[in-house]
């Protein structure tokens, strides 16, 4: 397995038990009670998502080498991920879920970043392509990410706001 395959692998698995992850705590808060909002937009962030790993998949020549400083960011992308998802616990899910009622989040990131997770997403998608050189796919999907978290932010600022205050959800 190349090195690109083998990154690429590793990201998709990653994503994929974030998702079972954020399954699971969104039944649960569902079951307590909470709101789904901005459900309209959610699949845009799968297509996005799943289409940045294709992308490079077939874009990227299998030979090329990663940059290794910026696979050692991308390394520590993915583990303030982890911290995101551990300081919110059971409030984190990929989709925008309020609970009427819980307690804002002040830990971790959220102590620094009202959105830590957007920021992190946004560094991975520039990142993993500029290690393997492939700027183009940097750019378009940075700028496709952009869009859709104005979206995204907007509909979770406004789901939060109708609590009467911020809480961390994503």
């Amino acid at each position: 397995m190349t090195p690109l395959y083998a990154v690429l692998t590793v990201v998709a698995i990653q994503r994929l038990l974030e998702l079972a992850y954020a399954r699971a705590n969104t039944q649960r808060l569902l079951a307590r009670g909470a709101v789904e909002s901005g459900r309209g937009h959610y699949s845009l962030f799968v297509v996005l998502h799943s289409g940045w790993l294709a992308v490079l998949a077939v874009t990227v020549p299998p030979a090329t080498l990663p940059r290794p400083e910026l696979l050692g960011l991308l390394a520590a992308l993915m583990a303030t991920r982890l911290w995101v998802m551990a300081s919110l616990g059971q409030f984190w899910t990929t989709r925008i879920i309020s609970l009427p009622g819980a307690p804002l989040v002040r830990r971790g990131p959220y102590r620094l970043f009202r959105h830590p997770n957007y920021l992190v997403v946004a560094g991975e998608i520039a990142v993993l392509p500029l290690a393997f050189d492939a700027l183009a796919v940097a750019l378009a999907f940075s700028i496709l990410n952009g869009a859709l978290l104005a979206v995204r932010i907007a509909a979770e600022e406004a789901a939060l706001s109708a609590r009467g205050r911020i809480a961390a959800t994503g």
